[in-house]
């Protein structure tokens, strides 16, 4: 059965109504990647408000690696519902709290005692996590990395690396920030090449602590396994290990920031245990709440404990009804059928997309692991100068036709693709022919509309 069904120019007069009244109430800082405005979801598709039906390949920036209203999610939303709603875990707590906290101990890398807090959002942990390094370690810097994204609050906002939209007019941000470069091959920032490079861009850190930072006055280093908003790029399986002995030998924290790549995302739990590492603290949101707002920040027992009663928390943080959908969420990975179905995506996308390299100069890289994959697109091979017009072309001709796609990188010119774990391959193939033919119809110098006219 097809799962695409397109009724109406997109957007549709509906979606052109929102979009005018959106313009009135809402601020433009809030930008949208589509014009789609939805009115259902289920699984790995979505339909919108003038009954056009798309397969969404964005899964709500990775947000739904179990599917849009996953069954089991909803009953055990459900049961909690008939208890309820609110009660503010730092006034009367309740057990699935716990149960979070005590499954995330136990499924997070490291042979060693962790504790868990639970928030609400990536950002909010990413914060939480600083404010528990630099009340361990007694220090106040922190190390991150050229095309991290850690979230959108001021501390986050230090810590992300793209300027625009992000950054720009919103400084000053705190202080004691240092950035390194990542290990992003294709565009790598000392022109080498990998393996001869001897990953010379990890070993920098040592040089860092020698001429930019005392390493006694930094607290922690805060790393993505893979980076998310800045292009799925997909380090050497030793960089982690290298950074991470780095940072042990100069009692610095180590910080994995697995939101956008934790929870199956990249075939594994959790995208650092691709490279076996086991940071001190791991930072996850995201697919953890199967659709509704939870995040964590998990980390070595003595570590976590570090701040004094009441320097954590917040009024919704590990609100019961994202608890319960956790739950069903984590339940939904203990059979590893989810992890095989992420390989089978990705080993998937990496056929089709390998042959599309051949065929379309404009596709400079092809990357990822597991379901966290994507395209680099360029204007030149030879160059490697990014393309980001006909990258959003791409996306907006992808939208048009029933599929949604983001963006990603540094410079736009990054196809990311976030497919619910639950797509079938026929849903699959469905959304990677329409991706195919967009990038078929740019390299021809037409939009996909104008390409497959009569």
């Amino acid at each position: 059965m097809q799962t695409i069904q397109i009724r109406t120019p997109v957007p549709g007069p509906n979606s052109r109504a929102l979009s005018r009244r959106r313009e009135e109430a809402v601020p433009r800082g809030l930008s949208h990647a589509t014009p789609v405005y939805v009115a259902r979801a289920e699984e790995s598709w979505l339909e919108d408000v003038d009954g056009n039906r798309f397969l969404d390949f964005a899964g709500g920036i990775g947000c739904l690696n179990t599917g849009h209203r996953n069954g089991a999610t909803l009953d055990s939303i459900q049961r909690q519902l008939e208890k309820f709603l609110h009660t503010c875990a730092q006034v009367t707590p309740y057990e699935n709290y716990i149960r979070i906290a005590e499954r995330l101990n136990q499924i997070t890398p490291g042979a060693f005692g962790k504790k868990t807090l639970l928030v609400n959002t990536g950002a909010e942990a990413v914060e939480n996590a600083i404010k528990i390094a630099r009340a361990y370690t007694r220090r106040g810097g922190v190390v991150a990395f050229e095309d991290a994204f850690h979230g959108r609050t001021i501390m986050t906002l230090a810590l992300t690396s793209k300027t625009h939209p992000y950054k720009a007019g919103f400084a000053p941000f705190p202080g004691d920030v240092y950035r390194i470069p990542y290990a992003y091959c294709y565009r790598c920032s000392y022109c080498l090449t990998y393996p001869s490079c001897k990953l010379h861009c990890a070993r920098h850190l040592e040089d860092t602590f020698k001429r930019v930072a005392a390493s006694e006055d930094v607290a922690a280093l805060i790393v993505e396994p893979v980076l998310g908003e800045g292009g799925f790029v997909t380090p050497p399986r030793e960089f982690l290990p290298i950074i991470a002995d780095i940072c042990r030998a100069h009692g610095v924290l180590v910080i994995a920031d697995e939101i956008q790549s934790g929870f199956g995302r990249t075939g594994k739990m959790f995208a650092c245990e691709h490279s076996g590492i086991e940071p001190d603290i791991l930072v996850t949101a995201k697919s953890l709440g199967g659709g509704l707002p939870l995040a964590a920040v998990t980390g070595r027992s003595e570590i976590m404990d570090a701040p004094a009663p009441g320097g954590l928390g917040g009024t919704f943080a590990g609100n019961p009804l994202s608890c319960a959908a956790a739950d069903a969420v984590l339940d939904m990975f203990d059979d590893g059928r989810l992890l095989g179905r992420a390989n089978a995506i990705g080993l998937r996308f990496e056929r089709r997309a390998r042959e599309w390299q051949s065929r379309f100069d404009i596709i400079g890289d092809i990357r990822g692991m597991g379901a966290m994959r994507a395209i680099e697109l360029v204007n030149s091979r030879a160059t490697r100068e990014p393309a980001p017009e006909a990258t959003k072309a791409i996306v907006r001709d992808c939208y048009e036709h029933g599929l949604i796609v983001l963006t990603a990188g540094t410079y736009g010119n990054v196809i990311r693709l976030l497919v619910p774990l639950v797509a079938s391959d026929e849903q699959m193939d469905e959304g990677l022919n329409i991706l195919e033919n967009a990038l078929a119809s740019r390299v021809a110098g037409k939009t996909l509309t104008e390409a497959t006219a009569r």
